[in-house]
């Protein structure tokens, strides 16, 4: 990545969380870069840089006006309610100041749509309550005028000791089933591309909507069986689960907001990273 300037200043909510921790490492050597943490960490409580910050019963304003951020990366999690209102606030402060928002929502405002992936100017839709909830803070935002916000949407995120690949191996040394989905057509992306990916619209000033996942699709059961594959030596027991008898997708594809081949990465790619 080109070294870049420190121009901005940027606050990251959710820093103690996994991606958000992620793209803190990307972004503090290039910029002034700021975090809330909730998880009490001895090497969080020492960053002079970060707040501790519990979004069901702090006021967001008060760190917002202590780093005037001109960049507001939300990788927040938590309670769907007091997310909801710690948004508004964010909202509210970067139409005051002129910041710009960079939201990380998910391929699950589309998980209503089973018969097709989707693109970044399909309409949302969703079933679930999480769905629902990305959806209502998206448009939140999308409100706001355009140069100010940025929406993310990501597949599945894997990492070498992401979240999801601590749980494979836990399940692995209990020698429980592995659930795998395979009517489940989906995309996938590394937690090192999605930073980089961020870094890049940071330094291009980029708006609008970016989906950030592999530019093909994986069926579930077969990209879980070739990471457990690699895991274990043993042999693992899968718990195949239909949710559906055809094939359904939920994927998220980049076809306008693509960005440069560099950025971009496949499946196998991902696989590739991960297995070595």
């Amino acid at each position: 990545m080109k070294k870049t300037k420190r121009k901005y200043k940027i606050l990251i909510l959710g820093v103690s969380g996994y991606l958000g921790n992620a793209i803190y490492r990307e972004l503090c050597d290039y910029f002034r870069t700021y975090g809330t943490y909730y998880t009490p960490n001895p090497t969080f409580e020492k960053n002079k840089q970060f707040f501790h910050y519990n979004v069901e019963e702090d006021d967001i304003y008060e760190i917002l006006e202590a780093t005037k951020p001109d960049i507001i990366i939300s990788a927040l999690r938590g309670n769907f309610h007091a997310q909801t209102i710690a948004h508004a606030h964010v909202a509210e402060y970067a139409l005051e100041h002129g910041s710009k928002i960079i939201y990380l929502s998910s391929a699950n405002a589309f998980d209503a749509y089973s018969k097709y992936p989707s693109y970044e100017t399909d309409k949302t839709l969703s079933h679930s309550i999480y769905g629902h909830f990305k959806i209502k803070i998206e448009n939140m935002l999308m409100r706001m005028p355009k140069r100010q916000v940025t929406i993310l949407r990501l597949p599945m995120v894997f990492g070498t000791n992401c979240p999801r690949i601590q749980e494979l191996k836990h399940l692995i040394s209990e020698k429980e089933a592995v659930e795998i989905f395979p009517n489940l057509i989906m995309n996938v992306t590394l937690d090192k591309k999605v930073t980089q990916q961020i870094h890049y619209i940071i330094n291009r000033n980029k708006s609008g909507v970016f989906h950030l996942g592999s530019t093909d699709l994986v069926h579930h059961d077969e990209f879980i069986k070739e990471l457990v594959g690699n895991i274990s030596a043993s042999k693992v027991p899968f718990k195949q689960v239909y949710t559906t008898n055809e094939d359904r997708y939920l994927a998220v594809l980049p076809k306008y907001n693509t960005l440069p081949k560099h950025l971009q990465i496949t499946s196998e790619k991902v696989l590739e990273e991960l297995l070595k």
